[in-house]
């Protein structure tokens, strides 16, 4: 069976290949600064912008940020909660053998050791991936959801992927052939 990973299909693209954030700014500086106000709009979140990644010896906007998993469990969990969201969010599926010139790593991102935007990760929060032994996560971790209730009960704005491993890729990723999928649909 076929792994995929999965990203959000951006606003406003150029050309065929996804490419890092960093890498924007001197090929298409419009879109540099269009994407990177959202680092803006929280006191600690601009310093995700100067944050290292160790053992890729990156800086965060230097990767690709993939979800492996089918972004529909988090679209089921936002919903079974009752918290509003689009109906229709569009992503890219990308079989993951697109990613095999790359260099990968998951970030776990698990709840014990994440400290927030503006903190170090720590080394053992990144595992460097082989492709080939890569698979798909089948469902939200639980505190992912545990923090979408807790977030919603309390009125707060609050990020659509925290405490779900994220797949980091150094390099470009080409989409022109891959499926565009919706959130809503399995």
């Amino acid at each position: 069976m076929q792994s995929f990973v999965y990203h959000m299909v951006p606003k406003e693209m150029k050309g065929d290949n996804l490419i890092p954030l960093n890498s924007l700014k001197e090929a298409h500086p419009n879109l540099y600064n269009s994407y990177t106000k959202k680092y803006f709009d929280h006191p600690e979140r601009s310093k995700l912008l100067t944050r290292q990644i160790p053992k890729l010896n990156c800086l965060w906007n230097d990767v690709l940020h993939f979800l492996p998993m089918h972004p529909y469990y988090v679209y089921e969990a936002l919903t079974s909660l009752g918290i509003k969201t689009k109906e229709v969010q569009p992503f890219f599926k990308i079989p993951i053998e697109k990613l095999k010139d790359n260099q990968n790593a998951y970030y776990l991102y698990t709840k014990e050791k994440y400290r927030g935007p503006a903190e170090d990760l720590e080394e053992d929060e990144i595992k460097l991936l082989d492709i080939e032994a890569y698979t798909e996560m089948r469902g939200l971790p639980r505190d992912t959801f545990e923090y979408y209730k807790t977030q919603n009960e309390k009125g707060n704005r609050f990020g659509l992927f925290p405490y779900i491993p994220h797949l980091l890729s150094i390099g470009e990723v080409e989409i022109k052939d891959v499926e565009t999928i919706t959130w809503n649909q399995l």
